[in-house]
């Protein structure tokens, strides 16, 4: 059911202020920027031997209940293959809904759920983690 890990968001009260030092911190920029309003809302940035995604949100479109801390959170993504089926399951299996089935855009699906013992497991179906596994397949 969980293929691997795809992304890691961290959520952030100053989005330009992360964008600019884990681009110093990483090297690199930012391959994707979603904005709202003609400002960054959410960030990625492609890292490591797999090119792993490390996201950043702005704290307003965070998802429900993680909103209101003065210490940072994050969202780790399991990779999988149908979000609607595994979703299903964990709720099945007694998790309750963070947040419900969500397109983030073509090939980025996403769901996530508080497991019965207070912890958010977010679930992606997500292109780029099967480009990789193909990638390593071909080599």
């Amino acid at each position: 059911m969980l293929r691997g890990l795809t992304t890691t968001n961290y959520i952030v009260d100053d989005l330009r202020a992360a964008i600019d030092w884990y681009t110093e911190l990483l090297g690199v920029e930012p391959y994707f920027v979603r904005e709202v309003d003609g400002a960054p809302a959410y960030v990625e940035f492609r890292i490591g031997d797999f090119q792993h995604e490390l996201g950043f949100i702005e704290r307003r479109f965070a998802p429900p209940h993680r909103t209101g801390s003065d210490t940072g959170a994050t969202l780790t993504y399991w990779a999988v293959d149908d979000v609607e089926a595994t979703y299903e399951r964990l709720l099945s299996l007694g998790a309750t809904t963070h947040e419900g089935i969500t397109e983030r855009g073509p090939g980025f699906v996403t769901a996530s759920v508080v497991d019965p013992f207070g912890n958010v497991l977010a679930v992606m179906y997500n292109q780029h983690y099967l480009d990789i596994v193909d990638s390593v397949k071909g080599a």
